[in-house]
């Protein structure tokens, strides 16, 4: 029988070679967001003018995305589960498709062959003593895929912090091996503004001692994340995050003590962040990372006790429906966990769920308070799923409100620029008849 070292060096290639196996017409996975096997990905795009109809699936793009480039066409398109900056315009023009689908479902349109795998890109620690190696920062789908994939091409990259969870797969589970050391894609600390700030101590206000929180990135989830430090025993069972958490662990707020599910552990299914998380989580047994069919499953979020989910959006209509992905029938980025959390949180035993956003866009110019959502747009959040709405201007509670009584909750947390043109509207929309 082959040993586990004997086989790892017969099968290492340079990324060139590596990305040789792939053929034109294959479905090709990228690793995900910060967790993104660059080296590969470049090494792919190099090899265009060989390559037809190739179709790469990947969910944030935080990379070089040159795939999407219009002298691309012919050679790759991109299948996004969720629009981000570098492949926006390339959806927007029909380079690029889009395929919705809830986080906690993708996986499973892998592992089910809805969606079948041809070869998996992904970025892996050098292994073990054992011959196990770490998917580090990013679980998420890239490890369901990467079990599903007909050929798995690891980047084995030294600045991959290995972590622990659901995080591992053993070298004869991958076809060839790529040493390719680099820096990992980093995401700076956020910029808090006035608005961030004032919606982080209304958010805040919601928190309960011993809750268990999701939450995202950016200022209004680290405006959110400053405002905690004089409450206790908070726990962590999210899609995502970043360095606030390690902040809050490190301070004694985050500590997993009231946690009903995975105790004492803070739970994601990938980071995004600096250099300074990344470092931290290496070999810390406190985080765990799970797939995303699992951490995302409503199921499993609602055991966890008081769960609290806080998630943002684009634009909210004065019934409290939530457009988080498009403006209007553009695709800015995607369901993500959202609704996910939200359904989970309201199965929880004292769970609630919180939208929180600036009451304006475009410096100002413009409500993302309206009567009704932009023409075309999706809505991500039903107003039967949501719970809570927060601006910089106040917290509008849903359940259990008549239409009238939303409408009038939901208008009074607008800027109040814009109130007496909304309620106008509204009126005049839902009760001229």
């Amino acid at each position: 029988m082959l040993d586990w070292k004997t086989y790892y060096s017969d099968h290492i290639r340079t990324p060139a070679e590596a990305v040789k196996a792939i053929k034109s017409g294959d479905r090709v996975i990228l690793g995900h967001a910060c967790g993104e096997p660059q080296a590969l990905t470049r090494a792919l795009v190099a090899r265009a003018q060989e390559l037809e109809n190739v179709e790469i699936i990947q969910r944030v793009a935080m990379g070089e995305s040159s795939y999407v480039n219009p002298e691309m066409q012919g050679h790759f398109k991109l299948n996004s589960l969720f629009g981000s900056a570098p492949t926006r315009k390339a959806i927007a023009d029909g380079r690029a498709d889009f395929t919705p689908s809830f986080i906690s479902e993708i996986p499973g349109l892998f592992l089910s062959g809805k969606i079948p795998i041809d070869v998996a890109l992904i970025s892996i620690t050098p292994p073990d003593n054992h011959g196990y190696c770490s998917l580090g920062i990013s679980i998420d789908y890239t490890i369901q895929a990467a079990r599903a994939a007909k050929t798995v091409i690891a980047q084995v990259n030294p600045n991959m912090p290995c972590t622990y969870g659901d995080t591992l797969l053993h070298v004869s589970e991958i076809d060839y091996f790529a040493p390719a050391e680099e820096p990992l894609i980093v995401l700076d600390r956020p910029v808090i503004g006035p608005a961030e700030k004032q919606i982080g101590m209304n958010v805040a206000s919601l928190i309960e001692d011993g809750a268990t929180l999701q939450l995202g990135i950016g200022s209004i989830p680290d405006a959110i994340l400053g405002f905690l430090y004089e409450k206790h025993d908070l726990g962590v069972h999210t899609e995502l995050f970043s360095d606030g958490v390690r902040d809050l662990v490190e301070a004694g707020v985050i500590n997993g003590r009231k946690k009903t599910l995975h105790p004492n552990k803070v739970i994601s299914n990938f980071v995004m962040g600096t250099p300074k998380l990344y470092d931290w989580m290496h070999d810390n047994h406190a985080i765990n990372l799970y797939p995303e069919d699992y951490v995302n499953d409503p199921w499993v979020v609602a055991q966890n006790y008081r769960m609290t989910a806080i998630n943002s959006a684009l634009e909210v209509d004065v019934l409290g429906q939530v457009a988080a992905d498009t403006l209007g029938p553009m695709q800015f980025s995607g369901v993500g966990g959202q609704v996910d959390f939200i359904r989970g949180a309201a199965r929880s035993e004292g769970g609630k769920s919180i939208i929180a956003f600036p009451s304006t866009a475009q410096k100002g110019k413009t409500s993302r308070i309206v009567a009704v959502l932009a023409r075309g747009s999706a809505v991500t959040t039903s107003r039967h799923d949501t719970d809570y709405i927060v601006t910089e201007y106040g917290i509008a509670s849903m359940k259990g409100k008549t239409v009238k009584e939303r409408m009038e909750a939901i208008i009074n947390i607008a800027h109040p620029d814009f109130r007496t043109e909304i309620r106008k509207e509204a009126y005049s929309t839902y009760f001229s008849r």
